[in-house]
């Protein structure tokens, strides 16, 4: 070969490389980033749960010296403040008119009411036993997804979702001689929580969600003022401990908010099963601070509501990717 042709054939050679080889690198390249995504979404999942479960633990602590009124009024104020404060360094709109639509009032009345069960629950249940009672909110969801949407469910996710509600039967144990009545406070913010989610399906997704969030302080501001001015309660009685409070409030918006987070980075099919983790660090957190023994019943019923749930994901993943090929 002549020294004339060899910069031809260099340039020949590596055409054929690039025309063949660059759009596998470039595949190559946004699996590792999609990978890359999903791990930090996965961290900021896992971070979010422990928040939640260590916010959940400082609300049973603080129910010694304050009432349920009283700790929503708390939880709504302080977070009012800070999802206001966010969405304003955001230069979200806080004035957003749809945001008053009436399927996100039924959203923020969903949110409120689940919230005052779990605070109820929280205050007169062992911590494990909400904290699992409320994570079968999928499974639900599920369930009223086929009543109110009409989604086609085969008999396999039908499984899970009876599995699952048996799960929650054994963690309540309705038929047992020392069934306590208070755990029913449980179960309505279980069901309120999975109306939420209903309806958060039908939420336009422009609408930013420290905005939502912030509109559903302000919805439940009013009611749970007037839940302490007509109980007869102080706002801020004596002997109350700051560092408590001011945990389970800071703990609970930054949970939120990495929940957010998390879930708009990566892919939700591998995020959203390791919201479950929540489970497991309130059964720790209810052994080591309240010294809580789960009975065996307990422990096969979380196992059922775990398996349900990310059974449910992953037949919705398989899914959706048979429609989307």
């Amino acid at each position: 070969m002549s020294t004339f042709k060899i910069p031809y054939t260099i340039s020949y050679c590596l055409s054929v490389v690039y025309s063949r080889y660059t759009p596998l690198c470039f595949g190559v390249f946004l699996m590792l980033e999609s990978q890359k995504k999903n791990s930090k979404g996965i961290f900021l999942m896992l971070i979010s749960m422990a928040s939640f479960a260590v916010g959940d633990t400082f609300v049973k602590i603080s129910g010694s010296f304050l009432s349920p009124s009283q700790i929503m009024f708390f939880l709504i104020s302080g977070g009012l403040i800070i999802f206001t404060l966010i969405a304003l360094i955001k230069g979200e709109n806080l004035i957003e008119r749809r945001a008053y639509s009436p399927i996100l009032l039924i959203r923020y009345c969903a949110e409120m009411l689940g919230l005052v069960a779990m605070i109820m629950g929280l205050t007169k249940v062992p911590l494990s036993v909400v904290g699992t009672v409320t994570q079968a909110s999928p499974i639900l969801v599920a369930a009223g997804a086929v009543i109110f949407f009409k989604e086609i469910v085969s008999w396999r996710r039908w499984s899970s979702i009876i599995v699952g509600f048996i799960g929650v039967v054994l963690v309540i144990q309705p038929g047992g001689q020392s069934l306590n009545y208070a755990v029913l406070w449980a179960v309505a913010a279980l069901f309120a929580f999975s109306v939420r989610d209903l309806v958060t399906r039908l939420t336009p997704p422009d609408i930013p969600s420290a905005s939502i969030a912030t509109f559903t302080m302000v919805a439940a501001f009013p009611f749970t003022t007037a839940w302490v001015f007509f109980s007869g309660e102080r706002f801020f009685p004596a002997g109350i401990d700051w560092v408590v409070v001011a945990c389970m409030i800071i703990l609970g918006s930054f949970g939120y908010l990495l929940l957010i987070t998390s879930l708009r980075i990566g892919e939700l099919s591998a995020i959203m099963p390791f919201r479950y983790s929540r489970i497991v660090f309130l059964l720790i957190l209810g052994i080591l601070v309240f010294g809580e023994r789960p009975t065996l019943s307990m422990l096969v019923g979380s196992a059922l509501i775990l398996i349900s749930g990310l059974y449910i994901m992953w037949r919705e993943r398989v899914v959706t990717q048979g429609l989307n090929h």
